[in-house]
């Protein structure tokens, strides 16, 4: 979505630790491997696929989505598209239907939604199509539902999603790729991945009796840049792969600036816009029809904002249901179309959250797990709520036919206080690490150039006392740092020391304490991925210690990465879990210590905990969310899912949300990765309701 209108604002997986940590916490875990891909040595822009690789497409009864006198027309007759965004990645599968039926009942006709690159292909040459990333099934179920599909595969989609879509991986190529633009080695990637997506979903277009009416080049790209050799070679990938019937779209903002930049003119690309809720909207449709040809501009917005994101440390963004109906009446008044972005946000499960920046590198703002959005059907699916209804009287009014019943809200459930017990500190399960295991360089290396795409790696060096000073300063981390250090001869037996944290908005050198060791002092740097910038220029954003690391003023050398291995959404981990936690005999023995929890004694070091709770009849399974009043910052894995970030010391989101295909029947387990301090009484609490009133809240992004 644009973003011009934003205020101002090693390589080989762990096993033993990855086997050891599974046993303890019995959830599933990996390391992302890193391979090498094949020589990107060639002079010109990659060709077309050959000829017999390309669909023939016959038309099935006369079936037709077209454009004439600035219409869309379907099969012959006048159409209006009355759309909403929606996407199967935030949604799990067992959901989709019931959010598409919330849709419909909203009065939308199409869904739009995004093709996420970094979820189907997480690794080079690994294809996910399956579970939350079964894009084929999902299409099939709104043609199910009678819902046309408007479908952006990108390969950039923006999305508030990590990296824009793109996979990490892209970023450890060396020499860097050049994303978003007709450097060579990064457009035969593309060809590559559309050359597997594009076949998959051609048999589902309009015209052979599938639901995909149009499908977009690139997203926002007169935002960003105007290389047009860029997207004309998408439009001849996609020309290539989709046929010549099937209209391709453009979206960039309504301003002469990003409409030059970013439309393809003539009538091969049709150019839709998207603008602020507020703009008035019928002088922009009329500037759009400057960049389509004759006859071929029907006015759609395709972005029309029914609330907007919020990053953490903000107040959460809220329009106004109301004054957003009014202004998509004045859309449809005049027989123009609207896709209202969104009308189901979801959840930004996993790591694959996005961020955004400010004016500079360091003015960086991670998204909110949720991705509720303001939007008329809420994160859970909830419509009870003025904007559905709003929403859905200004539909009603343009509709041709009666709209279909509203749904009633999902039953949500509380199922009470959760108790958890510390099974394991983080830094008790380094020495049980092979070597090999461990990448170990001079300078620190990024996350992406040891295989690392997501979560957290731990950066591990050691002084000598008298070499060095006390001030330790690292100039470039993404995102944030928890630094401690160690002395084996020191009273605790070398039990490391949390000295600060280094934040890559509010970077700052940190003054360590002064240990009489007589050996050297080990250092540990613990940086989490906290998600990679989705739009705007930096977007290259690689993650871990990219910087040298000075103590005293001198560079620190001779270090070593260790990965923290956590599974993401969309990875099958590789080890059946063991589902032992924190009292059995193999726990106590390979921590080797009794691990107890003082309230008094603080020490921000990172650990996990362990619960378990019971539902007791199956009619009970609901919808959920955990409660993590008084915990400070970190992960959680429901029955092994990566349920996401918490934060509620930063804010606003206290609560997370547990979609029910995530529970069971009888026993659930809760795993917590806590990096500072837990809750006092080591509880978090399963409530039937969102809470976004935590942390400090700082600003307000958008307040209508």
């Amino acid at each position: 979505m644009a973003r011009m209108r934003r205020r101002s604002t090693a390589t080989t997986n762990t096993t033993l630790f990855l086997t050891v940590l599974i046993s303890l916490l019995a959830f599933l875990a990996f390391v992302p491997v890193f391979a090498p891909l094949p020589s990107l040595a060639f002079r010109n822009p990659p060709p077309p696929p050959p000829p017999h690789h390309r669909h023939r497409h016959n038309n099935v009864n006369g079936r037709k989505f077209e454009i004439e006198d600035d219409m869309f027309r379907k099969d012959g007759e006048p159409f209006r598209i009355i759309g909403g965004d929606l996407h199967y990645f935030r949604i799990l599968p067992q959901h989709w239907e019931d959010r598409l039926l919330r849709a419909k009942a909203l009065g939308l006709n199409t869904i739009q939604t995004y093709v996420p690159w970094n979820l189907h292909e997480p690794k080079p040459g690994k294809l996910v199509f399956s579970g939350i990333a079964d894009l084929v099934s999902f299409l099939k179920l709104c043609q199910k539902l009678d819902l046309l599909v408007m479908l952006r595969p990108g390969p950039y989609i923006c999305a508030e999603w990590d990296l824009g879509g793109f996979p990490a991986w892209l970023l450890a190529k060396k020499p860097a790729l050049k994303l978003r633009s007709s450097d060579r080695a990064y457009l035969q990637l593309v060809e590559r991945w559309w050359g597997v997506l594009l076949p998959k979903i051609a048999p589902l277009l309009y015209d052979i009796g599938g639901p995909i009416v149009m499908v977009q080049i690139e997203n926002e790209f007169g935002s960003y840049g105007d290389d047009k050799e860029y997207l004309h070679h998408l439009v001849t990938l996609a020309r290539a792969h989709l046929g010549k019937d099937i209209i391709l779209y453009t979206t960039d903002g309504g301003t002469r600036e990003t409409l030059m930049k970013g439309t393809i003119r003539g009538d091969a690309v049709f150019a839709a816009v998207d603008f602020s809720t507020g703009a008035e909207p019928w002088p922009i449709f009329k500037l759009q029809k400057q960049f389509n040809a004759p006859g071929k501009s029907p006015p759609l917005s395709s972005e029309f904002y029914t609330g907007w994101l919020t990053h953490w440390g903000e107040k959460i963004a809220k329009t106004d249901a109301d004054f957003t109906a009014s202004y998509l009446e004045k859309i449809l008044s005049q027989n123009g179309s609207a896709v209202l972005y969104m009308a189901h946000g979801g959840t930004n499960f996993g790591f694959y959250n996005g961020a955004n920046t400010g004016n500079s590198e360091s003015d960086y703002q991670p998204d909110l797990t949720s991705y509720d959005y303001d939007a008329p059907i809420k994160e859970s699916g909830d419509v009870d709520n003025p904007k559905f209804k709003a929403i859905r009287r200004v539909v009603e009014k343009f509709s041709p036919a009666s709209l279909p019943s509203v749904l009633p809200d999902n039953e949500k459930a509380g199922f009470g206080p959760i108790q958890l017990q510390k099974t394991a500190l983080l830094f008790d399960l380094l020495d049980m690490l092979d070597p090999a295991d461990v990448v170990e360089s001079e300078n620190p290396l990024s996350m992406e150039s040891v295989g690392q795409m997501f979560g957290f790696l731990l950066y591990v060096s050691e002084f000598g006392g008298k070499d060095y000073g006390s001030s330790l300063l690292i100039s470039k981390v993404h995102d944030r740092a928890q630094v401690f250090i160690s002395c084996p001869t020191e009273d605790n037996s070398g039990r490391p020391t949390y000295v600060g944290t280094i934040e890559r908005w509010s970077n700052r050198a940190l003054s360590l304490p002064n240990f009489r060791c007589g050996s050297n002092i080990s250092l540990f740097v613990l940086v989490e991925n906290m998600g990679r910038v989705n739009y705007g220029p930096y977007m290259f954003d690689e993650k871990g210690i990219l910087s040298s690391v000075y103590l005293g003023g001198k560079v620190l050398r001779g270090w070593k990465m260790i990965p923290v291995p956590f599974h993401n959404l969309n990875e099958v981990p590789k080890i059946s879990p063991i589902l032992e936690i924190a009292y059995s005999g193999l726990i106590k023995a390979s921590a080797r210590k009794k691990l107890e929890h003082n309230a008094g004694n603080i020490t921000k070091e990172p650990a996990f905990y362990v619960g378990r709770f019971s539902i007791d009849k199956v009619n009970q399974v609901k919808d959920t969310y955990l409660s993590f009043s008084g915990w400070g910052k970190g992960i959680v894995f429901v029955n092994e899912f990566n349920l996401g970030r918490f934060w509620p010391s930063f804010g606003p989101q206290c609560n997370l949300y547990v979609p029910a295909p995530i529970l069971r029947h009888g026993e659930n387990l809760v795993v917590i990765f806590e990096l500072e301090s837990p809750n006092s009484e080591l509880v978090i609490h399963s409530v039937n309701q969102p809470d976004f009133t935590c942390g400090s809240s700082k600003s307000n992004v958008l307040q209508l």
